[in-house]
């Protein structure tokens, strides 16, 4: 069992989320100077992963604090 709160979860999806974007924009880059097509494609992947996580974790704190009573 998890005991970290669903904010605590959302921060870290958040971060993670951010940086596998990070990533993926390094890969894309590097892809495209490189003519590496197959690099480029997993940056993009990696790049809409990244904000997909990210997003998710931003919904997860919401919705902790809307719970707490903090307000969104």
């Amino acid at each position: 069992m998890d005991d970290r709160t669903l904010g605590e979860r959302g921060a870290e999806n958040s971060l993670k989320g951010k940086l596998d974007h990070a990533v993926g924009h390094v890969k894309d880059a590097l892809g495209g100077l490189t003519g590496d097509k197959s690099l480029q494609t997993e940056g993009k992947v990696d790049q809409l992963k990244g904000k997909l996580q990210d997003k998710l974790g931003e919904t997860q704190m919401d919705v902790d604090r809307g719970l707490r009573g903090d307000g969104l």
